[in-house]
């Protein structure tokens, strides 16, 4: 009979130090056997610290096959699983949660606006609309009104378009740049803790 198993790349686990197969990955196989493999334990945690651990697909398949042999099984996942062990669930602090998003917004804020304006500093924006209000009107106008602020309306139109996001809410269903590069900065961190999980696996199997 076929089993096929899908890791994933990283799974949490709080208060519990029994890991089993089906907290890190999702199994399809013929119903008799199905909730045994579920019920697979790959490894106990014996430290009470905070900790990552690594379950490869090997350690997987090692554990049905020793609990079920005879089996034909198929890795359509990852083949490295990061296991983030906590000993508690983590208590949101909801005071400094807003505490940190008052914070990063004000950064954020204070950031773009000094790029925006150094950019249009730099680019002498100021004339290129005097000029632009001089070709259109033959005549020569400071800061014309007229040009500055569709200008300025059409920037925040932009940075809300490019975005995705106003008041709260997606403008799509698209990820918004930001979950994008989230997403990337988690999946890097992820490698490199399985690459250094990994070199220190195989320095314990070197030193049997």
């Amino acid at each position: 009979m076929d089993i096929y198993i899908k890791p994933a790349k990283k799974a949490s686990i709080a208060e519990r130090k029994s890991i089993y197969i089906k907290d890190i990955a999702e199994v399809f196989a013929p119903d008799n056997i199905l909730k045994k493999i579920k019920n697979i334990k790959l490894i106990e945690i014996k430290n009470e610290e905070k900790k990552n651990y690594l379950v490869t697909i090997i350690d997987i398949i090692s554990a049905i096959d020793k609990a079920l042999p005879g089996h034909t099984i198929n890795n359509v996942g990852e083949i490295d699983t990061v296991i983030e062990f906590s000993p508690k669930k983590k208590k949101e602090n909801k005071f400094l949660k807003i505490l940190k998003i008052t914070f990063v917004t004000i950064i954020l804020a204070g950031g773009s606006a000094t790029a925006i304006m150094s950019f249009h500093s730099d680019a002498q924006m100021s004339t290129v609309f005097e000029n632009y209000y001089y070709i259109f009107f033959n005549e020569k106008v400071e800061n014309p009104l007229i040009i500055d602020l569709p200008y300025s309306l059409g920037l925040a139109l932009g940075i809300i378009v490019f975005f995705n996001h106003f008041s709260g809410k997606k403008i799509t269903e698209d990820p918004t740049p930001i979950e994008v590069e989230m997403s990337v900065y988690e999946s890097d961190v992820t490698d490199n803790i399985i690459d250094t999980l990994n070199t220190e696996r195989i320095r314990k199997e070197n030193k049997k």
